[in-house]
């Protein structure tokens, strides 16, 4: 699960709804304050996480010249969604609800996706380019997610046909390690537990079940995002349980794409080291703007 370091937006990000032909998505939004203004950046939260794991990347990139709209997918924290039917999380209308706020955004946008939110980013570019200006994807591989960690997703999705979400959450902070269980250490900057479980709380069901399912079983679609004609950023940690570093290094080569390894961060180097993380995503996105 993401640890964003807050919930409360910081000076410049601005959290509203943004209006799509597709519906409305919470959304944190931070404009260019550089006097040269770049792009805008679409940026996807993965599983179980949301638009604050992007928090505080925005104003760093906000200073680099690019306006940033960070969003919940539907169903996902404070975009509503329903809570019963798997049916509107399917990938393709996930990508469909990503071309929708990237034309509601009114220009080409930079699409970055982190882990199940690259997967999702990739399906959008796959179904119409044309919206977008390039396309990173953050700790998201090629496929499914590792073995050891689809052993936990199956293990949540059953949960959540067994129990309602306070009993799961309940039974997710009794496995965690000592330390994790209540979302870190708060004088390390980390959200608080009550934080992460009311994050948790408003998530679907729904959407955490069917999301679950299309992470375990991810065809690999390299072949066909390499021939989509965008520029390709592949960045990650080093070190990343999710999908492992060589896997992405591999894939990397396979799109022809930049890659970037952020050193001392695992699978949020958003979270991690957003320093690092924002100066390599502005010098990849200077490229095109």
């Amino acid at each position: 699960m993401s640890r964003p370091p807050s919930f409360v937006p910081p000076p410049g990000v601005r959290a509203h709804m943004l209006a799509t032909e597709r519906g409305e998505f919470a959304a944190l939004t931070a404009e260019a304050t550089a006097s040269q203004v770049r792009g805008t950046a679409l940026l996807l939260p993965g599983f179980t996480g949301s638009k604050e794991d992007f928090i505080v990347v925005q104003p760093l990139l906000a200073a680099a010249g690019y306006r940033t709209v960070a969003v919940d997918g539907r169903g996902q924290y404070e975009s509503p969604g329903p809570r019963d039917d798997e049916a509107p999380y399917a990938q393709q209308e996930l990508a469909r609800d990503v071309l929708a706020q990237a034309r509601a955004l009114g220009a080409p946008v930079h699409l970055l996706g982190h882990s199940l939110g690259g997967q999702i980013a990739r399906a959008a570019v796959l179904l119409d380019a044309s919206p977008f200006v390039s396309l990173t994807l953050m700790a998201s591989g090629p496929a499914q997610i590792s073995e050891p960690q689809q052993q936990r997703v199956k293990l949540l999705r059953d949960a959540l046909v067994l129990m309602d979400m306070a009993q799961v959450w309940d039974a997710i902070q009794a496995m965690e390690p000592p330390g994790e269980a209540d979302g870190g250490d708060i004088d390390e900057g980390l959200a608080d537990g009550e934080d992460l479980r009311r994050r948790w709380l408003a998530n679907s069901p729904a959407q955490l079940r069917a999301t679950g399912r299309q992470l375990c079983g991810e065809p690999d679609r390299v072949a066909e995002l390499a021939a989509a004609g965008l520029p390709l950023h592949v960045l990650s940690g080093d070190r990343d349980d999710t999908w492992p570093i060589p896997l992405l290094d591999d894939m990397a080569a396979r799109l022809g794409a930049r890659r970037t390894v952020v050193p001392h961060a695992e699978h949020s180097p958003n979270t991690d080291r957003p320093g690092p993380t924002a100066e390599a995503l502005a010098a990849f996105w200077n490229q095109y703007s």
